[in-house]
């Protein structure tokens, strides 16, 4: 199973997302692209096999992946403070990955329906959702 986590500004959730992904899927192979280079280098430090930065990494990468896990933003044209452009959205828009998206209320992308959760409830389902599909896909 391939997994692509992205992230961008600090990539504190990121790398968050990749130590909660290791422990709980040691079989998984983890690439970490971050839309800038301190998002990877965090990324990296938490255990991602192999990371790259920016949105040629991010258009590669979604096309080989088995699933996608990042912010809500990283399908938002221009979002994370201008980080991610249109051809990143597009890529992991149109991969045929499953993707996880993580719904965080900032940079004025507000989803409705969204409690507010700690980072800890939103890992928790997040690793809910990608053992699913994970599930999903081994079985097809």
């Amino acid at each position: 199973m391939h997994i692509l986590v992205i992230d961008g500004q600090g990539g504190r959730l990121g790398k968050q997302l990749i130590e909660s992904i290791n422990r709980t899927f040691p079989q998984a192979e983890i690439t970490a692209v971050g839309t800038n280079s301190i998002a990877t280098a965090a990324m990296l430090r938490a255990g991602a096999a192999q990371g790259a930065t920016g949105e040629n990494p991010v258009v590669v990468a979604s096309k080989q992946a088995d699933i996608i896990v990042g912010p809500i933003g990283i399908v938002i044209a221009d979002s994370l403070l201008g980080e991610v452009t249109a051809a990143m959205a597009n890529a992991v828009a149109r991969s045929s990955a499953a993707r996880v998206l993580i719904p965080v209320n900032r940079c004025d992308n507000l989803v409705a329906g969204v409690n507010t959760q700690s980072v800890g409830d939103l890992l928790s389902d997040a690793l809910d959702k990608i053992r699913q599909a994970a599930e999903e896909r081994c079985l097809k």
